[in-house]
């Protein structure tokens, strides 16, 4: 017992060496394949014609390989973000129909209870406006992208794409389900951090936290989709050419993804180095494709996902409607931009930029509705519906052209997350200092960019 115990530890000791920080991954590894070897001597394996078992076999082949994986994600990522993205502009716009009609109701109502107008517009104008844009831009895009995305989850072909990123997030010290925790992103980046679960080295999971945020969540899409259509695509598409101009803003929104993912990948990198005494090891699983369970599917992409993100987003987001409606009526918002419009001038934005993201901190989808507030000195949210021309508001009362555009659209990128995903991120790590870094890190990330785009690149065309 004492010599074979001694082997062991000898044996450990060279693997240790051997194999410096892949230790552990090399341990898991040995365990598969005695595994395997026990398998193979005990279980014998049936010869079969079924048709089924053979197409699900060349299927999994091709999943699974270089460049078959990625031309499915390609092609998956971009239907379910074209599905996600049409279907939640129409159901966005009969929400705000409803949420009008329900404001209508509710103003007649404290009318007639002679409730002052004063408390009526706070309630109103400050509370019930601030949930009621929220709602309307988020959950319609959650109800669509998440059920599909559970779907392909439960069907077991998300695994699959994985295993194809996994070489690449590997490459920089991540975990290959990190991509499928940043798919979850473009729904809701702190539904992104909640599904970081599925990875269960403590190492990989917290960098796939900490990076989420680069993913352009669907409280960004609105607006990186109103300056890559109205700022971008007219700078190579007339207006007599909207096909050009589509394909001009469709090209920007996957060349927003595509920032997102090289941030994360080299964030990702730099955390890997820092975080070197935190315990890791590394197991991507592979399970069998299998019949989706709708129940499964209706609870997690309903209950466990939207729910759950959308009553954190209602949560924070009426502090920020509360906020709008005080320094409104007490005239301080133009004081406070002048204040923020030096600092703001260094990264190619300005002070109601900069204010609108901070209103908006509680959740993203509050930053056009602000913009457009602050700009046209209303004294509550504007409904963005109601404005045709949002892009007369930006340029002829924020002098923005399409260097502002594209400034606006990489903070948007790449900043701070919101309360929302923050209060998450505090859920998931249970440590203060790991919420505040993942706080901050997006945002010194953000202003540095800028400040080297700005300066050194677009100030001089």
């Amino acid at each position: 017992m004492g010599k074979n115990f001694e082997d062991i530890i000898k044996k450990a000791e060279n693997y240790r060496v051997k194999y410096n920080n892949t230790f552990r991954d090399k341990i898991i590894e040995d365990m598969h394949q005695q595994i395997s070897t026990i398998l193979a001597d005990v279980i014998q394996y049936k010869e079969t014609n079924d048709l089924l078992g053979k197409i699900e076999k060349y299927v999994d082949l091709f999943l699974t390989s270089r460049i078959g994986g990625i031309l499915v994600l390609t092609i998956m990522l971009s239907t379910v973000l074209w599905i996600t993205l049409s279907g939640a502009g129409y159901i966005s716009s009969l929400l705000g129909s409803f949420f009008e009609y329900i404001e209508s109701g509710l103003r007649k109502f404290f009318d007639f209870l002679k409730i002052p107008e004063l408390l009526t517009s706070f309630l109103i104008d400050g509370v019930y406006k601030s949930v009621a844009i929220v709602v309307a831009v988020m959950l319609p895009p959650m109800t669509i992208f998440f059920p599909l995305f559970t779907f392909l989850e439960d069907l077991g072909l998300l695994p699959r794409i994985a295993l194809n990123m996994d070489k690449i997030f590997k490459s920089v010290g991540a975990h290959g389900n990190q991509s499928l925790t940043m798919m979850v992103g473009f729904g809701c980046n702190a539904a992104g951090v909640v599904s970081t679960r599925i990875i269960k080295s403590p190492k990989e999971r917290l960098i796939a936290i900490l990076t989420n945020n680069f993913m352009p969540c669907n409280g960004r899409w609105p607006l990186l989709i109103m300056i890559s259509t109205v700022f971008l695509a007219p700078l190579v598409a007339s207006n007599s050419n909207p096909l050009v101009g589509s394909i001009i803003a469709s090209t920007a929104l996957v060349l927003s993804v595509f920032i997102g993912l090289v941030f994360t990948l080299i964030i990702s990198l730099g955390l890997s180095k820092f975080l070197k005494s935190l315990g890791s090891f590394y197991i991507l699983e592979i399970p069998p494709f299998r019949k989706p369970n709708l129940l499964r599917i209706i609870y997690t992409s309903i209950i466990d996902r939207t729910v759950f993100v959308l009553a954190r987003a209602v949560y924070m987001a009426i502090p920020a409607g509360i906020f709008v409606w005080i320094i409104n009526h007490l005239n301080l918002s133009k004081t406070i931009t002048n204040i923020l419009d030096p600092f703001g001038k260094l990264f190619g934005l300005d002070g109601t930029i900069i204010l609108s993201y901070i209103i908006a901190l509680p959740a993203n989808e509050v930053v056009i509705p602000a913009l457009l507030m602050l700009y046209t000195n209303s004294k509550n949210f504007v409904e963005i519906e109601q404005l045709q021309s949002i892009y007369q508001i930006l340029t002829v009362y924020g002098n923005w052209d399409w260097k502002t555009g594209i400034c606006v659209m990489l903070f948007s990128i790449l900043h701070n997350p919101c309360t929302t995903t923050i209060l998450t991120i505090y859920k998931e790590t249970q440590s203060l200092k790991w919420t505040i870094i993942a706080t901050i890190l997006p945002l010194v990330t953000a202003f540095s960019t800028l400040f080297i785009v700005y300066n050194f690149l677009l100030k001089h065309l």
